[in-house]
Parts: C-alpha cells; structure tokens; sequence
C-alpha cells in the first residue's frame, strides 16, 4: 500500500499542551510504597525517602504534572493523617484497595516535595465521597496560605514555611462510581457548593478546579455538568477510560500471553478514545463554544488481569509492545484534540496497571511505555504541523499514526506503526525542511517482547537511520509494531 501525507506549516498552530504527558499516582498495590517511597520492604538507595533509582527515571522523563493521591483513594483519604510527625501518624486500612494497612507516612509534604524534585505540578484529588467541604477547604489552605492563620502556622511547625504553587485540584473522584455512587444530577449540584469553598490563598497562580466527568461513553454525564455548572465554575471535567481487551472486568485479559488476535483487539479498543474525545467535545463545544472548559483524561491505558502470583487488588501487571503502541496511538489522539484536551493522566507511575516503572526489592526497571514517553517528549509544548493526505484505515486503525511538531527551531516527527506487518510512508516535506538532517530512534519488537529484571534492556530504543530526502519526499520503512521518532 502507498502510504503519502504532506507535511504544512500552519499559519496559527495549536500547540501540544505539556500535560498532555501527565502521570497518576495512588495509594494502590505497590505503587506509593517500595514503588516512589522505599518501605522496609527494600534497600534500594534513597533521596530523601524516595527510591532514588525511581526519582532519577522519572527526572529524566521530565513529566509535567502528577495526579495524587487517587483514584478512588481519594474518596476514602483524610489529609490530616498524613502530616506532622511520621512516627505519629495515624496507621489506617486501605478499604478501596485489599484492606492494605496504610503507614500515611507519604502525605502531603512528602507529594509536594516529590513534585519539586520531580519540577512538576502538583494535581491533587480531593476527598468528596466521605470527605466534608470544610475538609477540602482546609486542605487548600494548609497548602496554598501564607497568612497568618492557625492552619498556616501548623505547616509552618510540620517543617514547611513557605507555601506551595496548587495548580490543579480535582473535586471528587469517579462520582459515579466507588466516589459516592452519585447520579449526575446530585453531584452537579454538589460540585456547585463544593467549588466555591475551595478558594486558594494564592493569588499568583490560577488554581484549575477538576469536576468528575464520564465514565467512559457516558454521553448524558458530559451534556448534564455542561448544562448544571457554568464554564467560570470548573475550568476542567475529567473523563477516565481504560482499554480492557475482552471487554470484561471479570476476565480482562493476560498482559504477557495474549494472540495477534487480542493483541489487535486490544489496540481497537485504545483507539476508541478518538470517538470519545470526539464525543464530548462536540458536547462541550454547544455549551462553551470559547472552550474555557478543558477535557482532562486524568486516567487512561491498559488494564489487564494481575500477574499470577501477587495481589488481586495491587493491580500488578507487566508492559510490553503492545502497550507501548497503546501509548504511542492514545498521545497522538491527545495531540489531535488539543484545543480541547489540556491535560490527561497516565494511571500509574509505578507498579501498577501501565506503568512506566516496575521495582522489585532493590531493582528497577523501565517499561516499553515509559520509553514511548521518553521518546515523544519532545512535542511537549510544541507547535502542531499539519498534515494533508487521508491516511487509510486498516483493521480499525490507521494504517501509520503521524504527528509532527515544532518547538525553539528544533523539528519532532513522531511515527507509529501498529500492525504487525512493515509499512511504507511517504512524507512530503515543507519548503522549510526539504534540506533537514535528522537522526533517528526507534522502538520496536515482537508485540508481547518486554522487559524483566534478569534483562532491563529488552526492550529499549535503537538508533534508526534516516534516509535522505529525494525532491522533498522523505520516504520511510515502519518495521511492524514499531514507533519510529525522527528530530531535525
């Protein structure tokens, strides 16, 4: 097949919101303890508290925000367990996720110092499934004041004088779900009173206020928040959607020994999140036409059945090629809506579902996804070029997913090829870089090819040898399952 796009400048390009490459981390399995803080469990080497094997990897990724502390649990998270003396802290029981005993030695202090080693913004998820509006409130204000109030010198005497940036704060969690089990038209309602307690005392730096969106396809969700809540009232509503394979819960799917079939699947079933977006844009566009509502996917990827031999409720699955191509095709989608999509949310940053992170005990290593995030960085913030030319559909996906974009001079081509036969592309080239040098990488392999700790470095990215362009055409050879990432 003759695959052939254009590349064009655009004379007003969108741009690739950076948060777009968002993470999320919860009080689920392994992800918090001996995954971002090292616990008894291990001797890995420590910065502060955090495994430092884990803080340089995710240093090098760059990523720009972190979504804390759920999920779903949020809704059952009190703050005020998790500061002041470590040794005092209240000891709890995880009730969302395997009745865990939970230590809340990471808290507050903890997520906000991560987030500034990490030079990331904080996102936090508030508690209103078992959680009061006073609570809420409180916690913005322990977080954001520097007045003189009570709670502001509590900080202060937890170690912590000056008060952090908020840029983010989601107002419940999964409302229609373990979040409260609410109807759309009571937590609308709710979120009304809700949001107009939450007040920063940081005038400085707008504090985005998250409402509960869709699950999934749930279309009359979106149309019920867009007509109850006034666009100046919430500048974000979150969608989750997880790409199940079998399309039930009760039996997902294995994440290492999977058929082409359901490997195939599985993808058709990630690139759904184009209708959804599509979907609920359409929606939002009649209610808020200036777009001051963003669509925030704050928890996306794949979601598999545990590997044997641990925990049900840890949700500890591996990450191989497969997912790697899950989230080369589900970014690119991202990029396509940006003037909607301002922000979405990997779950999760470590040991559990997609991670980009798996530990055990004191070793460490880095997914296919963590290096699909590594490899495509660079359109964080980047101007979108255009592309001309229908690219053909093959089995319910295209046949190459491609976005290009621009940023300080520099040029990122980003291809994906995730079929599991080669692909020809031609790419005809702008006047502007018909004469460009690039070099390439590529990540590729085998669809169920993964990385263990006995061998870390299965799966990584290779150099990829550009060809020359002929009279502007760049012509390019996609290995099957493959993303192909070209920077000029």
């Amino acid at each position: 097949m003759n695959l052939t796009l254009q590349l064009k400048e655009s004379d007003r390009p969108k741009i690739i919101p950076a948060a777009q490459y968002g993470h999320f981390a919860e009080h689920l399995g392994r992800c918090i303890y001996d995954g971002i803080w090292a616990d008894e469990s291990t001797d890995a080497p420590t910065v502060e508290g955090y495994r430092k094997d884990v803080l340089e990897a995710l240093q090098a990724l760059q990523i720009p925000v972190l979504r804390w502390p759920g999920g779903c649990f949020a809704d059952c998270y009190h703050w005020r367990d998790g500061i002041g003396d470590p040794a005092k802290r209240p000891k709890t029981i995880n009730t969302v996720w395997g009745w865990a005993p939970e230590s809340n030695r990471f808290g507050t202090h903890e997520f906000f110092r991560l987030c500034e080693l990490l030079g990331c913004a904080p996102y936090l998820a508030g508690n209103m499934g078992s959680g009061t509006i006073r609570e809420l409130a409180k916690w913005v204000e322990y977080v954001t004041s520097d007045k003189d109030t009570a709670i502001t010198e509590e900080r202060r005497q937890n170690g912590r004088h000056e008060p952090w940036k908020l840029p983010y704060l989601g107002i419940g969690n999964e409302a229609w779900g373990g979040g409260g089990q609410m109807r759309v038209e009571y937590y609308a309602h709710q979120y009304r009173q809700w949001q107009g307690f939450a007040k920063s005392y940081d005038f400085s730096t707008p504090m985005w206020k998250i409402a509960c969106g869709p699950n999934a396809n749930d279309y009359a969700w979106t149309e019920h928040m867009m007509q109850a809540v006034d666009p100046w009232m919430m500048q974000g509503l979150a969608l989750h959607y997880y790409t199940v394979p079998s399309g039930r819960w009760e039996k997902k799917g294995d994440s290492l020994m999977f058929t082409d079939a359901e490997y195939l699947q599985t993808l058709q079933k990630a690139y759904f999140m184009e209708e959804l977006l599509t979907k609920h844009s359409e929606i939002m566009d009649r209610y808020d036409p200036e777009r001051q509502v963003a669509l925030i996917v704050d928890e996306w990827g794949s979601w598999y059945d545990v590997m044997e031999g641990t925990k049900d409720a840890f949700l500890y699955q591996q990450n191989t090629m497969r997912d790697a191509m899950l989230a080369a095709l589900t970014l690119h989608i991202f990029h396509r809506h940006t003037e909607r999509v301002k922000m979405a949310n990997l779950a999760q940053t470590v040991n559990v579902l997609q991670a980009l992170i798996l530990t055990e005990g004191n070793r460490m290593l880095c997914t296919p996804t963590y290096h699909v995030f590594a490899m495509m960085q660079g359109h964080q913030d980047a101007a979108l070029l255009e592309l001309d030319g229908e690219m053909p559909m093959q089995d319910g996906l295209p046949a190459v997913s491609v976005i290009a974009s621009q940023k300080d001079g520099s040029t990122l081509i980003s291809l994906c090829n995730p079929h599991l036969q080669e692909q020809m592309l031609s790419l005809q080239l702008p006047e502007s870089l018909r004469n460009i040098r690039c070099s390439g990488k590529i990540l590729t392999g085998d669809c169920r090819a993964h990385n263990t700790f006995e061998q870390p470095d299965q799966v990584v990215p290779q150099p990829y040898a550009v060809p020359q362009p002929q009279d502007g055409v760049l012509t390019l050879t996609l290995p099957a399952c493959s993303l192909v990432t070209l920077q000029g």
